[in-house]
């Protein structure tokens, strides 16, 4: 499998593309987390979506499609400090989906530490080549999980999932990343 982690900063941004876009290719389960997510929904738009332009504004300020972009709590701050999206919140996590069956629950809640955000403005054309919002916040305005409905186990989410796994109690998401990457590898014997 293909882990792509949490991180900032545009520094190594197109090669965590093109491994996302490999995964994708060749059903090799895949797991985002945060800037491991944006960055999977930024392949998803260019390479599915036609989507030429995708980016995010941490790394293009003047992208012409920031599919992925700035919290609007966080524009106009000068001093960064603590004021990112910081702590547990809540999530909604969609029936029928990856996230779901890790779960098993459809009320979760998932610990936080980021200023960006899937764009919604590009969240219908995004869900019409397969991506799939499967965890939102309650009102349904934040993107908390996505996967694509094509691929055996191809999931990212913003949150960050290492704060709540343990040795002897993984991580839901972990466990199932871990399970499918077994599964792949034993097609490829």
């Amino acid at each position: 499998g293909i882990l792509v982690a949490p991180g900032f900063g545009s520094r190594g941004i197109e090669g965590k593309v093109r491994g996302i876009r490999y995964a994708r290719e060749n059903k090799i389960p895949f797991f985002g987390i945060c800037l491991g997510m944006q960055c999977a929904v930024i392949e998803v738009a260019r390479d599915l979506a036609g989507i030429r332009g995708a980016n995010s504004e941490e790394f293009d300020e003047k992208s012409s499609d920031p599919v992925i972009h700035i919290m609007e709590s966080q524009k106009g701050l000068e001093k960064k400090g603590a004021t990112m999206r910081l702590g547990a919140y809540p999530c909604t996590v969609k029936e029928g989906t990856l996230a779901h069956r890790a779960y098993q629950k459809t009320e979760i809640q998932e610990r936080h530490r980021h200023r960006y955000e899937v764009n919604n403005a590009y969240l219908e054309r995004l869900e019409k080549v397969g991506l799939v919002p499967s965890g939102k916040s309650p009102d349904g305005t934040l993107v908390e999980m996505m996967e694509l409905s094509n691929h055996p186990w191809f999931v990212g989410c913003q949150f960050h999932p290492e704060f709540l796994s343990k040795p002897k109690k993984p991580h839901p998401l972990f466990a199932g990343f871990v399970r499918a990457a077994l599964d792949y590898r034993k097609t490829r014997r």
